[in-house]
């Protein structure tokens, strides 16, 4: 059998471009989607060894069934998904938070996340040899809510659901799931965090994040486990942030 494939969506950037270059690095080839194609064809140049680029919207049912059978026709298979594309809705008290919020969170999160994974598990059932890991981006959310955040935070606790289900359903065909949540990563989506954040109490503080490569280093060890061995969930954070009891 030759190199692994890897499909990785929200590629063009922060966690999902860390994850790329490091599978890269390590033997996968990696198709690389998001909604800029821009950004993905400059991670792409990054990437050690054979990459395919495709633009999709995880929410559109149409553009990840491309997205799986352009996968198909170059590689003939995939061996790990990670789930990674995901958005951070407006920050809004419970009260204030507009249905138009609230749906596009569910759309790309958790809709995007079940249609991705639906794709891959008919791909990893049918191919030869069988099987294949799925990889759920979750977040300290999925445990802990941060004030404001309803959409995201009930997002990322169905992601736990869906990790859960997955497995379960997965087992009888050799394909494992994961997820892996991550606080405080420094991207371009949480480098905020590191000169404030609104807390529990209602304050606004800087809080610790860690460098991003720890995240693609842990997903690395995840994917690599053979198919007999699952890291269920794991939770990595920068030491010094608040996050249980968020506090």
């Amino acid at each position: 059998m030759g190199a692994r494939i890897a499909v990785i969506t929200g590629a063009g950037s922060g966690i999902g471009r860390a994850v790329a270059m490091a599978l890269g690095a390590n033997g996968y080839h990696v198709v690389l989607s998001g909604r800029r194609r821009a950004s993905l064809e400059a991670v792409a140049r990054e990437v050690e060894g054979e990459t395919l680029v495709v633009e999709a919207d995880v929410a559109v049912e149409a553009e990840v069934d491309r997205l799986f059978a352009h996968t198909r026709e170059a590689f003939g298979r995939v061996d790990v998904l990670f789930n990674n594309a995901g958005i951070f809705p407006r920050a809004a008290a419970i009260d204030e938070i507009a249905l138009a919020d609230w749906r596009a969170s569910l759309d790309t999160n958790l809709t995007g996340a079940f249609l991705c994974t639906r794709a891959a598990f008919r791909l990893m059932k049918a191919q030869e040899p069988r099987g294949g890991r799925i990889i759920n981006n979750g977040s300290i959310s999925a445990q802990v809510p941060r004030p404001h955040s309803a959409p995201y935070a009930a997002t990322k606790h169905a992601i736990t659901g869906l990790t859960k289900a997955t497995a379960l359903d997965g087992r009888p065909y050799d394909i494992a799931c994961g997820q892996i949540d991550i606080g405080n990563a420094e991207t371009e989506m949480t480098r905020g965090f590191a000169q404030s954040v609104r807390q529990a109490d209602g304050s606004l503080r800087a809080e610790a994040v860690m460098d991003v490569r720890h995240v693609a280093d842990a997903v690395l060890y995840m994917a690599g486990l053979p198919l007999a061995a699952n890291v269920q969930f794991m939770t990595l954070a920068a030491t010094q942030m608040p996050w249980i009891g968020r506090g």
